[in-house]
């Protein structure tokens, strides 16, 4: 595998970077298959980040500590993902995020 394909296949679960392969490896099925499940997980986190936002105004007595600690260990779960994913792309292997990999194939 060459060292352009692997820093492609990096960049498809690094937030926004995740355009540049999918936008510059148009003719490499599998960092496009990559490229997008990358940006269909940032669309989950922009989700995640706006829900979050929200509960913010809800204002719950002891509810804000509960919804804090939630939120850290989702986005722990989303940098643990996006690293299994770089680790399973730079080893030739798919990674198939329930739910968010679905959404990644219809795109």
């Amino acid at each position: 595998m060459g060292s352009d394909r692997t820093i492609m296949l990096v960049l498809s679960y690094l937030g926004l970077l995740a355009l540049i392969p999918f936008f510059m490896k148009k003719d490499d099925p599998e960092v496009q298959w990559h490229a997008k499940n990358g940006l269909a997980l940032l669309l989950a986190e922009i989700v995640w980040c706006v829900i979050q936002v929200a509960s913010a105004f809800i204002h719950i007595p002891g509810v804000g500590c509960i919804t804090g600690l939630v939120g850290c260990i989702v986005w722990i779960g989303f940098v643990v993902i996006s690293i299994l994913c770089i680790v399973k792309a730079v080893n030739g292997q798919r990674f198939r995020i329930p739910v968010i990999t679905d959404m990644a194939e219809k795109m």
